[in-house]
C-alpha cells in the first residue's frame, strides 16, 4: 500500500512513540488523523511541525477509557475523510503494579486503554474497511507480552491480549485486511525508571543498548508500504530481547 494520501488513524500520536509514527506517516505523504487525550499541548506542537513541513495532520481527541469513545473516534474520522486505510493501535497507559498490592481499579484502567478499546476500536474501523475491502490495522505490543515484567503483571497481560487479537483479527478479516502487531523491547524508558531498572532491561537485549522511537516507527511504515502479504505476524523490535 503505497502511503500518499492514505488516512492514518494513530491513537496516542502526540507523544513518544506515537509522534515518531505521526511524523513518519506524514513524510511518506499520508493525511495523519493523531488521537490524543490529555497531550492537548504536544499534540498542538506536532500539528505544526507536520504543516510546516507541508504535511497534513488533523487532531482527534478521546478518553479511550471508555471504549465507546474509540467508536465514537473511528466514526468521527470517517466522517471527515470518508474512510481510513490504516489504523494503528499506539494508545496505552503503562505504570507499575507491583504483585500483591494491585487493584481492582488499576487492573481495569490497564485492560480498558491496552485491550478493551483496542477491540472496539478496531471492530469500528474494520467495518468500515470492510466496506471497501481493503485497510490495514497494525498493533503496537509490548516484548513483555512474551516475557512478562513482575512488577507490571497486568500490563504484561493487557499486552499478551494484544498478540492474541493481532492473531484473531487476521483470521477473522482475511483476505482483504492485513493484521499485525509489533512488539518493542526497551524503547524511550521513562525518565521515572531507577538506573538500576533502566541498566535491567538493556542487559536483557542482545544488542546492550535501548532502541529509539524511530525503530518501531519505521516498521510500521514498513508494514504498510513494504508488503502486502504479512498478517497475523507480531514482529519484535527489541534488540534480540526474545531470544536472549
Amino acid at each position: 500500500m503505497d502511503l500518499k494520501d492514505r488516512i492514518v488513524l494513530i491513537t496516542g500520536g502526540a507523544v513518544r512513540i506515537g509522534r515518531a509514527i505521526s511524523l513518519q506517516m506524514a513524510e511518506a505523504g499520508a493525511v495523519v488523523c493523531c488521537h490524543y487525550n490529555s497531550s492537548d499541548e504536544r499534540a498542538s506542537e506536532l500539528k505544526q511541525l507536520i504543516e510546516r513541513k507541508g504535511g497534513r495532520i488533523r487532531l482527534f481527541k478521546a478518553d479511550l477509557n471508555n471504549p465507546q469513545n474509540g467508536v465514537r473516534l473511528a466514526q468521527e474520522v470517517h466522517a471527515v475523510f470518508k474512510r481510513i486505510d490504516v489504523l494503528v493501535n499506539n494508545a496505552a497507559v503503562f505504570f507499575k503494579t507491583p504483585f500483591g498490592s494491585v487493584s481492582e481499579e488499576q487492573w481495569d484502567r490497564l485492560m480498558t486503554v491496552n485491550l478493551k478499546s483496542v477491540f472496539f476500536l478496531s471492530q469500528e474501523v474494520a467495518k468500515l474497511m470492510l466496506k471497501r475491502k481493503q485497510g490495514k490495522i497494525i498493533n503496537i505490543g509490548d516484548s513483555g507480552a512474551v516475557h512478562p515484567f513482575p512488577s507490571y503483571l497486568p500490563y504484561s497481560i493487557s499486552k499478551a491480549g494484544v498478540m492474541a487479537l493481532t492473531i484473531g483479527l487476521a483470521k477473522a478479516l482475511a483476505p482483504h485486511i492485513q493484521v499485525n502487531c509489533i512488539n518493542p523491547g526497551p524503547v524511550l524508558i521513562p525518565e521515572t525508571f531507577p538506573d538500576k531498572d533502566k541498566q535491567y532491561a538493556i542487559e536483557q537485549t542482545l544488542l546492550k543498548r535501548e532502541g529509539s522511537a524511530e525503530d518501531i516507527a519505521r516498521t510500521v511504515r514498513f508494514l504498510i508500504e513494504g508488503s502486502d502479504y504479512i498478517t497475523g505476524t507480531c514482529i519484535d523490535v527489541d534488540g534480540g530481547r526474545r531470544i536472549r
